[in-house]
C-alpha cells in the first residue's frame, strides 16, 4: 500500500497529488468533510480503486474539526488485503490496537481493539450514518461492519479517537467513533471482477455490475461475494455469501439514497488457551478435533471425561459463529435553501444468529447444571452417547430507526440539530443439543430438537438522542465549536424461559426481569481550531460521553445477566452509566521541501487525557464456569480510570517512488481505585488498564519501480498486562507484511485495467500471543495465537 500521511491545516479544502506512491494513508483533519467530498467524487474514486497500483487519487481534506481524525480510502484498505475487514485496516493507524485470528479480520469471537486505552465495545460504529451497535461478539443491538458491507463496496472508514461528533448514532461511543461508507454507484456503465486465492484453500470472489446513469439522476450498483478459507489450526470451513445494492439519485432538490444488504457467514471460532501463573506446558493452540469424529471419541474417557493432563485447555469437537443479516436504508438529503440542508435517514436491521460449541460433558461445572434437568441419569447416555453435547446461544434482533439531521449557516455561524430514534427487539436463548455417537451433527448447521433451554431472553429497548450545535467563525483562521446531546434510553427486559434451581451461577431460581430507564440530558462538548500558519493548525476539543447499559439478557456485563432479581434491584437503584470527560490538543501540519532526496514531510502530534468515571465490572470468582453456564454474581460500579496519552505520526516523502510513514503512540490507562469481590479487597488502584499496551509502534515503507509497487508494513504491540491486578503479563511482538502488485498485459479489448497483487502476512512467520483475553484480578488469562505466515494472489480486471 503506497502511504501518504496527509493533514488539515487551512479553513478551506485543498488537493495533495504527490504521485505515484507518495500517497495511500491519509490522516485528514476533518474526516466527515472528505467524506461529503468523496460522496460527490464517487466515480473518480471507484475508478482509481479499480486501477491498484495508479496513483492516489486527490485526497479531499479539510480542517472543520477540532479533533484527531483518521480516514482511510478503499484503495488504501483493500491494499492491507483484498477483502479486509475496515476495522482491521485500522491497525495501522497511530493509537490502534486490533488484533483476530484470520487475516482478513473477519473472526468476531476471538477480536481484540483497542483505542487509547479503550476496549472496542466501549466505541461506537456506523455504517452510512446507520448505527451498528457495540460488536459485542454475542448480538444484540447490532453487526459487524463486514456483515453490513461487502468490503470491497466500502469508499472509506473514520476513526475519530477520543471523541466522535454529537451527532454519531450510537450509545456505546465512551472512546471515540469508526463510521464506515460505503461506495456510491459509478456514472458509467460497467463491471468488475476480483479473485483472490491462496494459504488454506483460500477463494474469495467478488463481482460487481455498475449501471451508470440512467433517467434523471439515477444510478446503482449489484454485488456479490462468496468467500471461502479453512482455519489454519484446524479443518474448518470460514466464508459464506453476501449481496450488496445501491441506488442514488440526484436532483436539485436533494439526493436519494437506497442500500440493501445481506450476509450469510459462518466463521469457526478458535479456543483461547488458559494460563495459569507458574505455568511451563500450555499449549500454544486448542484446535478443534472436527472432523474426525473417531479421534473426538477416543479423547474421551469411557465416562466422558477429558484427559487430566490437559486441565483446562481440553479439546473441543467444534464451534462457530452462525450469522444471517438483512440491513436496509433509504435517506433523502434534502437542499431546503442556500445554506439549509434537512437529512432524514429510515433503516432496518434483521440478525438471526447463533454460537454453536460441541464440547464434553464432564467439563466446567456441566455435570452439575445437566443432572438439575436429569437427576440421577446416565448423563453420556441422555446426549447421545458420545460425551459430547452441543451448546447454542441463538441470538435474534429486530430493529428499526430514524435519523434526522437539520443544517443552517446563519452569518458566521453553522448551526446542526438532530434526532436519532430506535427500537431494538432482541431476544437470546440459551440450548443444549445431543451430539449422537451414530449421527454426529455438523457444525455449519443449525441443531434441532433441544433437551434443554437453559433460559430465554426478551428485551424491548427503545433510544433517543437529540444534539445541538453551532460552529462559529470567530475571525478567517480561527473557529469554536460547541454543543451537547442527550442520550435515553428505556429498556424492559423479560426471561419467558426461566432457568431451573441451580441451573445457573450463584444459585439463584431465577434471572431479573424488569425495566431500566437512563436519561442523560446534558452531555456537552466544546473545541476550537487555529490555522497559525498557511500550512499549520492547532485544536483542541473537550467532550462528555456516556455508555448506555448494556441490553442483552444471559450473560455478558448487563443488569439483566445478574442471578437474581434482588442483585438487578440493587444494581437499578445505585448502579450509573460509564461516562468519559476526554481532553485533547494537538498539531498538525503539511509542508513541501527541497531538501534534497526529501520533497514533503507531514504529520499530527496529538495528545490527550480521559478521565473515565463509574467503570463497570463482572465479578464472578468462578469467569469460567460461568461464561459456560451464564449468570453474574455481581456486576458492579467499581471506580474510575485515569488516561494519558500521545500519538506522533508522519509521513517522510522521496520524490514520487518512496514514502516512510510511522505512527509512535504511547498510553497510560490506570485503574484509580481497589473494589470489592465480595470477600476481599482486590488492589486495583495504580495498576494499568489489562489488554491495553503502553507503546504501539507502526510503519509502511512505499515504492515503485515502473508497473511495479512494493508495501512494507511493520506492527509493533508493547507488553499487556494480562489480569487487573498486572501480576500476570504477555510479551510484546513485532509482525510485518508484504504487498507486490503490478499490470497485467491486456488480454481483450473488453478487458480493463488488469491487475495482480500478492500479499504475505506475518512475513517473518514470528510466533506469540496474538491477543490476549482479561476475565480475572490475578492468577490467570487467557491467550489466542499469532497465526503463521500466509500468502494470496489477487486478479482483478474491470468490463
Amino acid at each position: 500500500m503506497t502511504t501518504h500521511l496527509t493533514l488539515a491545516l487551512r479553513r478551506h479544502s485543498f488537493h495533495v497529488l504527490l504521485g505515484a506512491c507518495a500517497a495511500g494513508l491519509s490522516l485528514p483533519a476533518l474526516a466527515q468533510t472528505a467524506v461529503a467530498a468523496a460522496v460527490a467524487s464517487a466515480t473518480t474514486d471507484m475508478a482509481a480503486a479499480a486501477d491498484d497500483g495508479a496513483p492516489m487519487t486527490t485526497v479531499e481534506i479539510s480542517s472543520r474539526k477540532t479533533r484527531s481524525s483518521v480516514a482511510l480510502s478503499k484503495n488504501e484498505i483493500q491494499k492491507i488485503l483484498p477483502g479486509t475487514n475496515p476495522l482491521k485496516a485500522l491497525q495501522t493507524l497511530p493509537g490502534v490496537s486490533f488484533q483476530t485470528a484470520d487475516p482478513w479480520g473477519n473472526n468476531e469471537q476471538n477480536l481484540s481493539l483497542f483505542v487509547h486505552g479503550f476496549s472496542g465495545q466501549q466505541l461506537g460504529y456506523t455504517m452510512d450514518g446507520v448505527p451498528l451497535g457495540d460488536q459485542q461478539y454475542g448480538n444484540y443491538n447490532g453487526l459487524s461492519p463486514q456483515r453490513a458491507v461487502i468490503s470491497e463496496n466500502v469508499r472509506s472508514v473514520v476513526l475519530s479517537s477520543g471523541a466522535g461528533d454529537l451527532a454519531t448514532a450510537s450509545t456505546s461511543n465512551l472512546g471515540g467513533t469508526i463510521e464506515t461508507y460505503s461506495s456510491d454507484p459509478l456514472a458509467t456503465q460497467g463491471a468488475s471482477v476480483q479473485q483472490t486465492v491462496g494459504s488454506h484453500r483460500t477463494s474469495r470472489t467478488f463481482a460487481r455490475y455498475d449501471t451508470g446513469a440512467f433517467g434523471d439522476g439515477s444510478s446503482a450498483y449489484f454485488s456479490i461475494l462468496h468467500h471461502e478459507a479453512r482455519a489454519w489450526d484446524f479443518d474448518a470451513r470460514q466464508g459464506g455469501d453476501q449481496f450488496n445494492a445501491k441506488y442514488v439519485n440526484r436532483s436539485e432538490a436533494g439526493k436519494l439514497t437506497l442500500f440493501f444488504n445481506y450476509s450469510d457467514k459462518i466463521e469457526p471460532n478458535e479456543d483461547s488457551t488458559v494460563h495459569v501463573a507458574g505455568e511451563t506446558s500450555a499449549p500454544y493452540t486448542r484446535p478443534f478435533l472436527y472432523p474426525d469424529f473417531k479421534a473426538a471419541l477416543n479423547y474421551l474417557s469411557p465416562t466422558g471425561a477429558t484427559p487430566a493432563a490437559d486441565g483446562n485447555n481440553y479439546r473441543n469437537y467444534y464451534s462457530d459463529a452462525q450469522r444471517t443479516d438483512y440491513l436496509a436504508y433509504a435517506k433523502f438529503d434534502a437542499n431546503l435553501s442556500d445554506g439549509m440542508t434537512w437529512a432524514n435517514q429510515v433503516y432496518y436491521h434483521k440478525d438471526d444468529g447463533a454460537g454453536v460449541v460441541a464440547g464434553p460433558i464432564g467439563v466446567a461445572g456441566l455435570p452439575g447444571l445437566f443432572s438439575v434437568y436429569y437427576p440421577k441419569q446416565n448423563l453420556k447416555q441422555v446426549f447421545g452417547n458420545s460425551g459430547y453435547a452441543v451448546r447454542t446461544t441463538e441470538y435474534d434482533i429486530k430493529r428499526g430507526g430514524f435519523l434526522s439531521t437539520l443544517r443552517k449557516e446563519i452569518g458566521e455561524h453553522q448551526l446542526e440539530a438532530g434526532l436519532w430514534l430506535e427500537q431494538n427487539r432482541s431476544s437470546a436463548y440459551r440450548r443444549w443439543y445431543a451430539l449422537d455417537v451414530n449421527n454426529p451433527t455438523s457444525p455449519y448447521d443449525r441443531p434441532s430438537n433441544p433437551l434443554i433451554t437453559q433460559y430465554g431472553s426478551e428485551i424491548d429497548n427503545k433510544v433517543v438522542q437529540l444534539h445541538l450545535q453551532d460552529e462559529w467563525r470567530i475571525r478567517p483562521d480561527i473557529a469554536l465549536q460547541a454543543g451537547f446531546k442527550s442520550s435515553l434510553q428505556f429498556a424492559d427486559g423479560q426471561f419467558p424461559v426461566q432457568p431451573a434451581k441451580g441451573a445457573i451461577s450463584g444459585g439463584s431460581t431465577a434471572l431479573p426481569v424488569g425495566t431500566i430507564n437512563t436519561k442523560k440530558w446534558f452531555l456537552p462538548q466544546v473545541g476550537a481550531r487555529w490555522d497559525f500558519t498557511p500550512q499549520d493548525q492547532l485544536y483542541f476539543n473537550i467532550q462528555k460521553n456516556m455508555r448506555q447499559f448494556v441490553t442483552y439478557g444471559g450473560g455478558g456485563a448487563s443488569p439483566w445477566s445478574l442471578s437474581s432479581q434482588a442483585a438487578f434491584d440493587l444494581f437499578k437503584r445505585d448502579a450509573k452509566p460509564e461516562t468519559a470527560l476526554t481532553y485533547e490538543v494537538g498539531v498538525r501540519g503539511s509542508h513541501a521541501l527541497n531538501l534534497g532526496a526529501i520533497t514533503a514531510i507531514d504529520g499530527q502530534v496529538n495528545v490527550y487525557h480521559v478521565d473515565f468515571s463509574n467503570r463497570l465490572l463482572q465479578i464472578s470468582p468462578t469467569p469460567v464456569i460461568s461464561s459456560i453456564i451464564g449468570g453474574n454474581p455481581v456486576l458492579a460500579n467499581v471506580g474510575s480510570v485515569r488516561t494519558d496519552g500521545i500519538d506522533i505520526a508522519g509521513t517522510v516523502h522521496f520524490g514520487n517512488n518512496f514514502s516512510f510513514y510511522n505512527a509512535l503512540s504511547y498510553n497510560r490507562s490506570q485503574y484509580a481505585d481497589n473494589y470489592n469481590n465480595g470477600a476481599a479487597l482486590v488492589l486495583t488502584a495504580g495498576k494499568n488498564v489489562p489488554g491495553s499496551p503502553e507503546w504501539l509502534n507502526k510503519f509502511v515503507a512505499s515504492a515503485t519501480f515502473g508497473d511495479i509497487e512494493v508495501q512494507l508494513t511493520g506492527d509493533y504491540v508493547g507488553k499487556r498486562y494480562a489480569t487487573y491486578t498486572n501480576d500476570l503479563s504477555v510479551p510484546s511482538y513485532f509482525l510485518m507484511g508484504l504487498g507486490v502488485s503490478g499490470k497485467l498485459p491486456a488480454m481483450a479489448s473488453w478487458l480493463k485495467n488488469p491487475r495482480w497483487r500478492v500479499n504475505v502476512s506475518n512475513l517473518a512467520n514470528r510466533e506469540g500471543s496474538l491477543n490476549v483475553v482479561v476475565g480475572a484480578a490475578d492468577k490467570t488469562y487467557n491467550t489466542f495465537p499469532i497465526a503463521p505466515r500466509q500468502g494470496f494472489l489477487t486478479l482483478t480486471a474491470d468490463f
